[in-house]
C-alpha cells in the first residue's frame, strides 16, 4: 500500500473507473444536489453556521479521495470531523493522486460515490476549476490572498517544503541535491509519485531545477538531472510508502519534509535534510465539486478545515497550515506542533500559476523521454 505516494497510473485509475460503471448497477442520483446548499458561497447562504451543520447532518455523508492517513494528519482530521458532526466520510482511494481525484469526479458524476471536495495539487487544480463551487469559510481573511481564488473557486490549505528523506544507516547524508548522483546512492533515490501527476513529485523535479541551476521559469536543469540519475543507475522507479522506507526498499525519497520527518518515528535512523539553495514550498489546494452529492457537508468539512481545530490538526502532522501566521498572531497555535515544525535556511520558491502551467507543459512532453 502507497500511503505516501497520492500518485497512480493513469491507466488503472481509467480502468478501476469503468470497471465500477460497468460491474456495479447503477447508483441512486444526489438528493442533495438541487438543495440551497450547492450554490451557496458562504455559510451565511445557507443562513449561518447552525443552519449548515444541520444540512450536513441531514445528508449525514462526506465523501473524500486520495487521503491518505498519514499523509499530513489526515486520519486524525477525518475521525474528528466524523465525531464533530456524526458525519460519516467515505474516504475513496486513500493512495490516488489529484489527477485521480479529478478523474473519479468525471467518472461518478451524478452519483452518490462522487466525490464531494478536492485536495489538490497546483498543476492539477488550476487546470480544473471550472469543476470547483465557489466558497469562502469565515476564516477567509485571515488566508493571504496570494493563496486564494479571489472568487472562492479554491484555497491553500497547508503545504510545506520539498526534502530529502534519507536513511542514515544505509547512505552518507545528502547536502545537496547533486550529491544524489554519487556512486554511494546506486539503485537508492525514490520520487514520490510522477510530476505529471503529483503535486509531490512535481515539486520534487522543481528542487532538482533549483539545485541544478535553473529556477521556477526553468524547469528543464530538473528534468535532466532526473535523466543523469537514471542513467547512473541512482534513480530507484518505486513509489515510497512507509512499508518501502520501514523495510530499506527505498532509502533515500524525494517528498514534503512533513511527510519524510513523520517517518523517523517508524524508523529512527530516518533523517531529513532541505537541500541549500534548493528550498521549494508548495501548497495544496482545497476546493468543493460544483457536482457535490452531500454539498452541505462539503462546505462544513471546509469549515473544519479552515477553523483553528482543523488547521492545528494539520500542524501536527507538521504541516504548515495556511493560516498559521494568523493564528500564532492571535495566540491559538498548537505551540508544541508549532515548534516541531522542520527548520529550513532559506526563501522557498513558490512558483506562480503561469510558472506551473509552462513547468507541467514541459513535464509533458520531455519527462517520459528523461527517464524511458
Amino acid at each position: 500500500m502507497r500511503t505516501l505516494a497520492r500518485t497512480a497510473a493513469a491507466l488503472l485509475a481509467v480502468t478501476t473507473f469503468a470497471g465500477l460503471t460497468a460491474c456495479s448497477p447503477p447508483e441512486k442520483e444526489s438528493a442533495s444536489a438541487g438543495t440551497g446548499a450547492a450554490t451557496a458561497a458562504s455559510a451565511a447562504d445557507l443562513g449561518g453556521m447552525d443552519a449548515l451543520i444541520a444540512a450536513a447532518k441531514k445528508e449525514g455523508q462526506l465523501n473524500v479521495i486520495a487521503l491518505p492517513p498519514d499523509w499530513a494528519n489526515y486520519g486524525a482530521i477525518i475521525k474528528a470531523f466524523g465525531d464533530k458532526y456524526a458525519i460519516t466520510v467515505n474516504s475513496a482511494q486513500p493512495d490516488g493522486s489529484s489527477q485521480d481525484e479529478i478523474n473519479a469526479a468525471d467518472q461518478l458524476k451524478g452519483q452518490d460515490k462522487a466525490p464531494d471536495v478536492f485536495d489538490l495539487g497546483t498543476a492539477v487544480a488550476l487546470a480544473n476549476v471550472a469543476k470547483f463551487a465557489p466558497y469562502k469559510v469565515a476564516t477567509w481573511a485571515d488566508v493571504p490572498d496570494a493563496l486564494k481564488d479571489a472568487g472562492g473557486a479554491w484555497t491553500n490549505d497547508y503545504g510545506g517544503n520539498m526534502s530529502i528523506g534519507y536513511d542514515s544507516a544505509k547512505v552518507p547524508a545528502p547536502t545537496s541535491v547533486a550529491d544524489l548522483l554519487k556512486p554511494a546512492y546506486k539503485g537508492k533515490v525514490a520520487l514520490n509519485g510522477d510530476p505529471t501527476q503529483a503535486g509531490a513529485a512535481f515539486a520534487g523535479v522543481l528542487m532538482a531545477a533549483l539545485g541544478s541551476g535553473g529556477s521556477a521559469d526553468d524547469i528543464a536543469p530538473g528534468v535532466e538531472f532526473f535523466g543523469k540519475l537514471k542513467k547512473a543507475g541512482n534513480f530507484l522507479p518505486v513509489d515510497p510508502s512507509p512499508t518501502t522506507i520501514e523495510s530499506g526498499q527505498t532509502p533515500v525519497v524525494l517528498d514534503w519534509d512533513y511527510l519524510n520527518v513523520g517517518q523517523a518515528a517508524k524508523l529512527a535512523s530516518w533523517k531529513t535534510v532541505v537541500p541549500a539553495g534548493a528550498v521549494t514550498g508548495s501548497y495544496y489546494h482545497q476546493a468543493i465539486s460544483k457536482d457535490a452529492p452531500h454539498p452541505a457537508a462539503a462546505r462544513l468539512w471546509q469549515e473544519f478545515l479552515y477553523s483553528d481545530e482543523g488547521q492545528n490538526l494539520w500542524l501536527k502532522g507538521n504541516a504548515r497550515p495556511v493560516r498559521l501566521e494568523a493564528m500564532v498572531k492571535a495566540g491559538t497555535v498548537d505551540q508544541t506542533a508549532y515548534a516541531a515544525l522542520p527548520k529550513v535556511e532559506g526563501t522557498p520558491v513558490y512558483p506562480t500559476e503561469a510558472q506551473t502551467a509552462k513547468a507541467k507543459e514541459y513535464l509533458a512532453a520531455n519527462w517520459a523521454k528523461a527517464i524511458g
